[in-house]
C-alpha cells in the first residue's frame, strides 16, 4: 500500500481491502449476501468508526484515516498463531498477532523477553530456542507445526503477568546497573513539521523542536553523554520506521521523540508523553521516564498536564531500546504558541528534559 491515505469519501479496491480486514476482525457489519467487495466500494462513516475502533484497540492515534501505520496494523492483525511458519529474518523481520500471541505464551511459560511487540526479532528466536531445547524439539529457533503442537500440549488457564516489565525496571534500576547519563548514548528526535504556530511568529514546530533538541544536546554532552540527533537543522526526516531504525544501528539507549500536536478545536493544549505500551506489555522505563518528563515541565512551566498515555507508534514499538515520544504544546493553541515561541520557555524546556533524563539515571540513595 506505500503511502496511500485513505479516509472518508474515498473508494476503490484499496478501499474494499481495507473494509475486507475490518470484517474479519469482527468490527465492521456488511450483507454477506452482497459481499465486502461490493458493499464496500465508498470509505463511509460506519467504516471510519470501525477504522477509530481499531485505532484505540492498537494504541495508534485515533482518527478514522488508513494511514500506512494503521494500514500495516491492520494487515498483522489477521494472522493467528500457528496461521504461518515463523522465522527471523534479519532485514524482513515477521510482525503479526500471532507473533504477539508467540510471545505471550512464551514469557508465561518463563522464557526471557524484554516486551510482547508482535516482532519476530532476535530475542524472540532465542526464546523459541530455550522453548525447543526445553521439550526435546530440534533447536532451530523456527516457530512451525512442532512448537505449535508443544505449545498447544502447554497451554495453561493461567499465564504469567508482566515477567519483562519487572526485568526492564531491574535492568534499568541504578543500584543494579552501572548505567549513568555519562556511559549513556541517547538520541534525540526532533519533529520536521512545516506546521507553523499560531500568532505570527514565523516559527514551526520543526524549529521549535529542533531549538529544545539542539539546548538539551548541549547540557547532555556537558554531562558526559554521546547524543545522536536525526537530523540536522534544516533537513527532513523519513517516516518513523526509519527513525527507529536509526535508533537500532546506532545501538542508543534511551530515544527521546520531541514533537508538538495540532488540533483543528483552538483550545486544544498542553503538553503530553507517549511510552510503547499496549494491554499485553509496556515499557517499564518508558513508563516512568514519561511521568518524571511529565513531572519536570508541568511543575516549572505554564503547559497544562495532558498526562501520560502507552501507544504502540512505529517510533515507540520498533526501537530495541526504551523509546519516548514528548508532545509540547499545542502549535495551534495561541497560549501554548506564545509560550513557545520565546526562546527562554525552550530553554526551560530543554532544562526539565535533562533533568528527567538524570532522574532516571541517578543512583537510589537508602
Amino acid at each position: 500500500m506505500g503511502s496511500i491515505i485513505l479516509r472518508a469519501g474515498d473508494s476503490g479496491p484499496a478501499v474494499r481491502e481495507v473494509a475486507e480486514r475490518l470484517v474479519r476482525l469482527g468490527l465492521l457489519e456488511i450483507d454477506l449476501a452482497q459481499g465486502v467487495s461490493n458493499e464496500y466500494e465508498q470509505f463511509d462513516a460506519q467504516m471510519a468508526d470501525a477504522v477509530r475502533v481499531f485505532q484505540q484497540s492498537r494504541g495508534l492515534t485515533v482518527d478514522g484515516i488508513v494511514g500506512p501505520q494503521t494500514f500495516r496494523r491492520l494487515e498483522e492483525a489477521r494472522w493467528e498463531l500457528g496461521d504461518r511458519v515463523l522465522v527471523f529474518i534479519p532485514r524482513n523481520m515477521v510482525h503479526g498477532d500471532d507473533v504477539v500471541n508467540l510471545q505471550r505464551r512464551l514469557i508465561g511459560l518463563g522464557f526471557s523477553l524484554d516486551r510482547v511487540d508482535g516482532i519476530y526479532g532476535p530475542q524472540t528466536e532465542n526464546a523459541v530456542r530455550e522453548f525447543q531445547k526445553n521439550v526435546g524439539l530440534g533447536i532451530d529457533g523456527i516457530c512451525g507445526p512442532d512448537v505449535f503442537k508443544s505449545l498447544s500440549r502447554l497451554n495453561r488457564t493461567v499465564v504469567g503477568g508482566s515477567q519483562e516489565y519487572l526485568r526492564e525496571l531491574i535492568r534499568w534500576d541504578p543500584s543494579h546497573s552501572s548505567r549513568s547519563v555519562e556511559t549513556c548514548t541517547i538520541l534525540l528526535d526532533p519533529s520536521d513539521s512545516d506546521v507553523e504556530l499560531q500568532g505570527g511568529s514565523n516559527l514551526t514546530q520543526a524549529n521549535v523542536c529542533w531549538d529544545i533538541a539542539s539546548r538539551l544536546e548541549g547540557r547532555l554532552a556537558a554531562s558526559g553523554a554521546m547524543v545522536v540527533v536525526t537530523r540536522s537543522q534544516n533537513s527532513l526526516l523519513g517516516d518513523e520506521r526509519t527513525r527507529a531504525l536509526i535508533a537500532n544501528q546506532q545501538n542508543v539507549d534511551l530515544v527521546l521523540s520531541l514533537n508538538m500536536d495540532s488540533h483543528p478545536e483552538p483550545m486544544a493544549n498542553g503538553l503530553a508523553t507517549y511510552y510503547f505500551g499496549h494491554k499485553y506489555s509496556r515499557s517499564a522505563t518508558g513508563m516512568r521516564l514519561a511521568g518524571i518528563i511529565q513531572d519536570e515541565i508541568i511543575t516549572k512551566t505554564s503547559l497544562t498536564d495532558a498526562h501520560t498515555h502507552a501507544k504502540t507508534w512505529d517510533i515507540l514499538r520498533l526501537p530495541k531500546m526504551p523509546s519516548i515520544r514528548t508532545m509540547i504544546g499545542y502549535s495551534s493553541n495561541s497560549q501554548d504558541a506564545i509560550f513557545l515561541g520565546d526562546p527562554d520557555s525552550r530553554d526551560l524546556i530543554a532544562d526539565c528534559l535533562s533533568s528527567a533524563i538524570t532522574r532516571i539515571m541517578a543512583p537510589k540513595i537508602g
